[in-house]
């Protein structure tokens, strides 16, 4: 139980970061303004605060054996197998969004409309993945703490989670895809 109660705290801490990070992206991308040092101090706790993460909820699954069997219930762990689908996603995304800006550079460069939109859109996948995955485990998290005992009190808590993260997700997505337009196509 230390193990998963390690990776719920770990979960948190990953969910507050990537708030900030996003947060300050969000900003940066509106105000057309850039600080390579913010971007740093707001993207590293983020990266390791979830990579902790993804560490403990791999042991998790794999020692633990802590499997959802999509048979049973299919219902009630639709929420798992979600968390744990974009939790897949996000690495090879995750690759690709490292390295986002310099293809983008180089794609609208060479005139390379098609790959540059097709970057434009796994940006938003992947945007749209890490919140999903943040959403739909954030309450879990609270509930394997021992925070969050009441049932009615979780659904709840999901739906205001969902409404936030839609709007995190939302306004992200607008301002950087606005931003990443206004840089790179041609005036």
């Amino acid at each position: 139980m230390i193990l998963k109660k390690t990776n719920a705290v770990l979960s948190l801490i990953s969910a507050a970061a990537l708030l900030l990070h996003m947060g300050y992206n969000a900003f940066a991308y509106m105000a057309m303004y850039y600080n390579p040092t913010l971007k740093v101090l707001t993207a590293v706790p983020f990266i390791t605060a979830a990579c902790l993460h993804a560490v403990c909820g791999m042991c998790a699954v794999f020692l633990l054996s802590d499997g959802t069997r999509l048979d049973i219930y299919p219902r009630k762990n639709a929420g798992t197998v979600i968390q744990r689908v974009s939790a897949a996603a996000i690495f090879p995304l995750l690759i690709l969004h490292l390295r986002t800006f310099e293809l983008l550079t180089e794609t609208s460069g060479k005139g390379e409309w098609v790959i540059f939109g097709l970057l434009i859109l796994a940006q938003i996948i992947f945007y749209a993945v890490v919140v999903l995955h943040t959403a739909v485990s954030f309450s879990k998290a609270f509930v394997t703490l021992g925070l969050l005992t009441d049932v009615n009190k979780k659904k709840k808590t999901d739906i205001a989670v969902y409404i936030i993260s839609g709007a995190v997700l939302l306004i992200s997505v607008i301002a950087v895809v606005r931003g990443d337009l206004i840089m790179f196509l041609p005036k």
